[in-house]
């Protein structure tokens, strides 16, 4: 018998969908040497977060150095290496500064993945260190309306679903002008990014009311970052949603144990998952609940 208390977007119990986001392109190995560059290394990591419970893994493309690369060469490169490897969701972002959007949207009309992060506005980024008094990075990140739709109508040419990635509230609202436009379509796939200085703070209280925001037939999912991350992951599951871990977003699998792999960051997730009485969505469900097209 199905809860009585589930609403839209709280349903709690569906099975939790879990996303894996491998490297990023801020940190490097020096940080954390379990961080891919390569794409062999790429086809590891996501190995072992599909073995874990992951159903999609979100990349950002490296050059073998480690370098960030928007170059369709090298995200071909990984997405063949990771689609041999195993049978799991591919997201590609499309999120960096100073890049043409031209740019950053080729590799996606090149390749088609399922899924393809869409940035919904623009913001201040930033790192502080209370303990040096001092900013460790500071820029501005923008995402104009008419980048956001140039973005999102090449994805709706291409039926690569777009993952909307709002890092505040009006985030979620710069969504309803393109719904209304028709270049987006249920059902919606968001992700709350919490714990980024700029963007909206990490609480409860907060996750709450933007999961309140999204329209009907939305499917969203938590990224927390650093050190909140594992709080927001607990409460996401709670609430009925999804969530994203990985070594993009925080190296730690707990207080000073450092991830040896993203596996273990998804083994964490989806234990989490268990321990709440929700199951951990395959990748199967997956493709069938977002509508997916393509790997």
């Amino acid at each position: 018998m199905s809860s009585l208390w589930i609403k839209d977007n709280f349903n709690f119990e569906r099975p939790c969908m879990i996303t894996c986001a491998l490297s990023g392109v801020v940190a490097n190995r020096a940080q954390c040497p379990a961080i891919p560059y390569a794409p062999e290394e790429y086809a590891a990591e996501a190995k072992r977060a599909c073995e874990a419970g992951a159903a999609v893994v979100h990349i950002h493309a490296r050059k073998p150095d480690g370098t960030p690369s928007y170059e369709v060469a090298d995200y071909r490169n990984i997405y063949d290496a990771v689609t041999a490897a195993c049978p799991i969701i591919i997201n590609f972002s499309t999120g960096a500064i100073g890049i043409p959007v031209e740019t950053k949207m080729a590799p996606v009309t090149a390749i088609r993945p399922a899924i393809a992060a869409l940035n919904m506005g623009s913001m201040n980024y930033a790192k502080y260190n209370p303990a040096k008094k001092k900013f460790v990075f500071d820029f501005v990140f923008p995402n104009p309306f008419a980048e956001i739709i140039a973005l999102v109508s090449a994805m709706k040419e291409c039926k690569v679903k777009p993952e909307m990635e709002c890092f505040d509230s009006g985030h979620i609202g710069n969504s309803f002008p393109l719904i209304d436009m028709g270049l987006l379509a249920p059902p919606y796939q968001y992700s709350l990014i919490m714990g980024v200085l700029g963007g909206i703070p990490p609480t409860v209280e907060n996750l709450v009311q933007q999961a309140r925001l999204l329209p009907p037939q939305s499917d969203w999912e938590v990224i927390g970052i650093s050190d909140d991350q594992w709080r927001m992951v607990a409460a996401a599951i709670a609430l009925g949603g999804n969530v994203r871990v990985g070594l993009e977003d925080n190296f730690y699998i707990s207080s000073g144990a450092m991830a040896k792999s993203n596996g273990e960051l998804v083994e964490k997730a989806a234990r989490m998952v268990r321990d709440q009485g929700r199951q951990v969505a395959t990748v199967e469900e997956c493709r069938a609940r977002l509508g997916l097209v393509h790997i």
